[in-house]
């Protein structure tokens, strides 16, 4: 599935750049094959526009954000937020502007990301409740550019069937190669999936699950948020609760960026933010390495692989056909199938 072609996934929000990065100037970033430029706005909100001077086509990200506007480093045109022409340089002050705009996109900070949709959102961005709860940290894990597609990270994300072989370097037992079986409901926003996995828990990530025992069990309760958001709640036998959300993010065809965030019920001095880090980079990688060596497009193309129906391939199989309906509920291109 070419995700550029489908323009019911311009109607969702997704995860551009920490808010961080915008405070220090424009940034560019390409979204479902869109150049936008994302800068500070009006009252430091962030915002999104096409990265495109009307004057001579020159990128905006390549000039300065000052007072909520941006300005083309061309020839000086001003933009506001909502991509509105408010100044020509060059113009006296009595010389009426052009009636120029540059598109502007739906943009939103939330869980210290800068969000953006290309058009109006068919959902809310994805809730996640310990922001700001009580007793829970939020640990930035990263963001970083994947040579793969949205669908298949979130594919990858429910199967269970490839612990043992992809992570037999971090968590994966070899010896238990069958995986426990999933309990899925599907809901409005996706579906929620449950199961209980033995993991293998070397020394060095005895403070990551709250045991030293050389084996423990993680109770996972995932959620698949339509099109390519997740939230994987781990919750160990001593209470520590290992909460990932996931947005894979649609550079292109055959790019994504992957935003992870990490909850816990922990404090630092129990498990470092780096430790942590460090714990779910090695996990990452595996999954990058992996993933990588896939056909990007080929989920939803039944000619191109084989479907066993093993308990494992389910939530893809649930994934594929939700998006299938959701495309074809707007009138989108056909699809194999």
């Amino acid at each position: 599935m070419l995700n550029t072609k489908q323009k019911v996934l311009r109607r969702f929000w997704y995860a551009t750049v920490p808010m961080e990065k915008i405070m220090e100037g424009p940034v560019s970033f390409k979204l479902l094959g869109e150049n936008i430029v994302l800068f500070t706005g009006v009252d430091g909100k962030p915002a999104a526009l096409q990265d495109r001077c009307c004057h001579r086509t020159a990128k905006l990200s390549k000039g300065t954000s000052v007072d909520g506007n941006i300005i083309c480093g061309y020839h000086g045109w001003e933009y506001n937020s909502a991509g509105k022409l408010v100044r020509i340089p060059q113009f006296p002050s009595d010389q009426t502007l052009p009636d120029a705009k540059v598109p502007a996109y739906h943009c939103a900070e939330r869980y210290g990301y800068v969000w953006v949709a290309l058009d109006e959102p068919l959902r809310p961005i994805p809730d996640i409740p310990e922001e700001g709860m009580e007793g829970y940290r939020r640990i930035h894990q990263f963001y970083d550019k994947w040579n793969t597609s949205a669908l298949r990270l979130m594919e990858n994300s429910f199967d269970n069937a490839h612990f043992s072989f992809v992570h037999k370097g971090t968590f994966g037992d070899t010896k238990r190669p069958k995986p426990e079986k999933y309990e899925i409901v599907e809901t409005d926003y996706g579906f929620d999936a449950e199961t209980l996995v033995r993991i293998v828990n070397p020394p060095h990530a005895v403070r990551v699950t709250g045991t030293a025992d050389p084996y423990t069990y993680r109770h996972m309760r995932n959620k698949w948020y339509l099109p390519f958001c997740r939230r994987l709640d781990i919750e160990y036998p001593s209470g520590l609760r290992h909460i990932i959300f996931n947005c894979a993010t649609p550079i292109d065809d055959g790019s994504i960026q992957v935003v992870q965030l990490l909850y816990r019920n922990d404090t630092e001095e129990q498990c470092s933010a780096q430790e942590l880090i460090d714990w779910d980079a090695a996990i990452i990688a595996e999954d990058k390495d992996a993933l990588e060596s896939t056909d990007p497009d080929a989920i939803v193309d039944m000619g191109r692989k084989l479907e066993m129906h093993m308990p494992s391939d389910r939530p893809g199989m649930i994934m594929r056909k939700q998006l299938l309906d959701l495309l074809k509920a707007h009138g989108e291109v056909e699809v194999p199938r």
